[in-house]
Parts: C-alpha cells; structure tokens; sequence
C-alpha cells in the first residue's frame, strides 16, 4: 500500500479537503495523519504556518467493488441483481437476472472487461490485494465445462493425426483452464503462443 500523498492548507480540514479532491475519494475511505497543525502566526501574517498532512486510501475493497458494480449495470442493464461473497484469496462478484448477454458479450468478452475494470478500479483504493472474479449467470462455470470439453476433443484430434493443433485465441485465465485440463493426459502437452490479446494454445502429440 502507498504511503499517501501529502497535502498543506490554511489548516488541516483545508489540507485535507486539497488531499480528497486530488484522490477523487471520500473522507470515509482515507486515514488521516496530521504531520503539521498549521499556525496563524501574528495578525494572521508574521510566523503564519500551513496545516500539512498525510492522506492514504484505505477503502473496504468488497463495499466499494459492490457500489462500482451496481452502478455500472444500471446503465447497461438495471434489471439484474448483484451478490457480492468473499473467500481468503478472492472477492467474487455474481450477477442474476433476465438478458444477461450484454453482460456477458461474446465468448465473455464484455464479463472480463468489466472484471478488469472491477480490478483496476479497486486497487488503487485499498490495502487489499485480493483479486475480483465476476461472473453472470454461472458463465463462468458453463464455459470451463465447454473449454475442457473443447481442449478433449482437440486432444483427441492431435492424436489421431500426429500434428499440433491450434486454439482460438483466449485470455489467460481461460488458456489456464486448457492447460489444467490436459496436465495429465501422457498424449499430449500444451504451450501458449503468440501475443495478447491473440495468445492461444498449442496442443501438441506426444510421439515418443
């Protein structure tokens, strides 16, 4: 976590307010270090001293990663409800509702720009470095299940005819999904090729 930024006033509620306008936060979202109370000095003007202190973001990451969120689809879709639960090494966000593909996007494209969004958004803010999942409507799940049923298949392909074959361009946590599934077939191995966002993953015959 930063140290903060440090701010000078006229006094130290000045000071303060400088610090929130540049962070763009609330005052509930920040500790305050006061490093210098200020002074008026005589008649306002002779040993006159600004206020000067420490502002550091410190914002409960699932409260302000609930609020983003709900805010976000009511201008995409108002009609979805939002359930935010909590484990040791992620804050998972979930999305129920009716017409959840634009939510969703093609192939999740819209989920994952939003999930890092979500991310970024939430990590200037916070101590917290656990990582943000969203998902809609199960996505998620059913895609892994369509992923691993899709790297078998190729799997299988690779082995009847002796050569490599090539995946769709996917994001990193879905080539993960490739690799983790095949990690234990002895036929096959899996590398990923080629740059983002246009990385895929090879699936090659082992012919020894």
């Amino acid at each position: 976590m930063s140290n903060g930024i440090t701010r000078h006033g006229r006094d130290v509620d000045e000071a303060v307010r400088n610090a929130l306008s540049e962070l763009g936060v609330d005052r509930d979202e920040v500790r305050v270090e006061v490093l210098e109370e200020g002074s008026r000095g005589i008649l306002g003007i002779i040993g006159q001293r600004e206020a000067r202190v420490r502002v550091t973001v410190d914002r409960d990451k699932a409260r302000f990663v609930e609020e983003f969120l709900r805010e976000l689809l009511n201008h995409i879709n108002p009609d979805t409800e939002v359930t935010v639960r909590e484990t040791d090494q992620l804050i998972v966000c979930e999305v129920e509702g009716d017409d959840l593909g634009l939510i969703i996007g093609r192939h999740g494209g819209t989920l994952n720009a939003i999930q890092y969004l979500l991310n970024v958004s939430a990590y200037r803010g916070s101590s917290d470095r656990r990582a943000i999942m969203l998902d809609a409507g199960s996505y998620r799940q059913r895609r892994k299940s369509s992923l691993t049923e899709v790297a078998q298949r190729m799997a299988s392909r690779a082995c009847k005819t002796g050569r490599a074959v090539r995946m769709e361009p996917l994001p990193p946590h879905e080539r993960k999904i490739v690799h983790v599934s095949l990690q234990d077939n002895p036929q096959v191995s899996t590398q990923s090729e080629g740059q983002d966002p246009h990385r895929y993953v090879v699936i090659t015959p082992d012919l020894e």
